[in-house]
């Protein structure tokens, strides 16, 4: 069973740092690409960024500058390192993977996703 599950998250103060983790199961890394969404409330999940299997990255005018997204092959985790945490960034992060992650992330086609994490908070105050 293809699964993905998150960890990380939580609270940071403006300007700070959080790193969110994606480990998944089922599967190994090469084999799918993986894709970073965001649903703050009342607002419509957004990709923000996305790692292809030959490590090619994108990122969303809005994180790019800030936010990077990697990948450990032997710890078949995804990370997304995010800094310069500001006001407008709180939202509920997922993590996704599927064969066309690219074209989720920039695109908006979400059914290139095969699988979605189960999603964790990340909240920025003071």
């Amino acid at each position: 069973q293809e699964q993905l599950v998150q960890s990380g998250g939580g609270l940071a103060q403006p300007g700070g740092s959080l790193t969110l983790s994606c480990v998944a199961s089922g599967f190994t890394l090469n084999t799918k690409g993986f894709g970073w969404f965001r649903q703050a409330p009342g607002k419509e999940r957004e990709g923000i960024s996305c790692i292809h299997t030959n490590d090619a990255t994108y990122y969303d005018d809005s994180v790019k500058g800030r936010f990077t997204v990697s990948k450990d092959i032997a710890k078949n985790t995804v990370y997304l390192q995010m800094t310069n945490l500001k006001p407008e960034d709180p939202a509920v992060y997922y993590c996704a993977a599927g064969f066309d992650a690219w074209g989720a992330v920039i695109g908006g086609l979400l059914g290139g996703i095969e699988v979605w994490g189960q999603g964790t908070p990340v909240n920025v105050s003071s």
